[in-house]
């Protein structure tokens, strides 16, 4: 009987004794302990300077100079991302498969959408928020609002939606829509059927990085949500989020460890929301 874990014992023993290999091997894992290491040294520095100053007067329903509370921004984050995501997960996906199941892989059109994305994936932040100033608070009317800060995120996030999704589409091998068309399903529903639940991990996945750079956003939303900080009343109304208060009470100078307490609440919001994504993902993948 074949043992499966031999030929990759044997290629590392080749390996040991070839120095190129080794000094390769020395190198990618220096980076990897690099990466780590300043990871956990930015999370213990924050955890260690946050959470002393976590009191309970930071989550009042009203924020006001003395309890500097940061539940109103919390409550506004959680708007703001379910409004981004409505907005703009449908648009990608439905992009994306367009791109990858009826335009055809070496279509010039399609060629062109790809390098606009790329492009625009590589615009700065602030660029974004000048353009929704500009568009949705100025020419619309729709003033500092919740909705003009979601438009303007869901345009940021667009191209990394489409991107990913593109991506996790073309992963799914051919064998399973041609097994779909053999059996006579239709390509509708070989997509919905078939496509898209096998795609669905790497679909997530680009969801999960889109959710991080909408909480993580700040420059785009001064400029179109606008940095009002109380709770949101609707879609029209001005609010601030987490990324945007930090910017603000530290800018003050006043508040420097509320600020520290308002960053371990932004960190453990994405963790939180990373783990569900992952659990959903685990869920509909499971399932399919």
């Amino acid at each position: 009987m074949k043992h499966p874990a031999r030929p990759f014992r044997l290629q590392h023993i080749r390996d040991r004794h070839d120095p190129l290999s080794l000094v390769i091997r020395l190198l990618v894992s220096l980076a990897a302990l690099l990466t780590v290491g300043i990871l956990l040294l930015l999370v213990g520095y924050i955890l260690i300077k946050g959470i002393p100053h976590l009191r309970p007067s930071l989550f009042a329903l009203h924020y006001n100079s003395e309890n500097v509370s940061l539940l109103p921004a919390l409550l506004n984050t959680l708007m703001i991302i379910l409004l981004t995501l409505i907005i703009a997960v449908p648009l990608g996906i439905f992009s994306a498969l367009y791109l990858s199941e009826y335009a055809g892989r070496s279509n010039r059109f399609v060629q062109w959408i790809r390098l606009a994305t790329e492009t625009l994936a590589g615009i700065p932040s602030i660029i974004y928020g000048l353009f929704g100033m500009l568009f949705f608070v100025t020419f619309l009317h729709w003033g500092y609002s919740l909705l003009a800060g979601a438009c303007t995120l869901a345009i940021m996030i667009l191209p990394l939606l489409m991107r990913t999704t593109e991506e996790a589409l073309h992963s799914v091998p051919d064998a399973y829509r041609e097994g779909s068309y053999a059996l006579g399903a239709g390509r509708l529903r070989t997509i919905f059927n078939i496509v898209l639940p096998a795609a669905m991990p790497g679909i997530l996945a680009g969801v999960i990085l889109s959710i991080g750079r909408i909480v993580g956003e700040s420059a785009a939303l001064i400029y179109t949500a606008g940095t009002a900080s109380q709770i949101a009343n609707g879609l029209f109304s001005s609010g601030r989020t987490l990324s945007v208060h930090m910017y603000n009470i530290s800018n003050e100078g006043l508040y420097l460890n509320q600020t520290y307490a308002t960053a371990v609440v932004l960190l453990i919001l994405v963790a939180l929301v990373n783990w569900i994504s992952h659990f959903v993902a685990g869920k509909l993948t499971k399932g399919s």
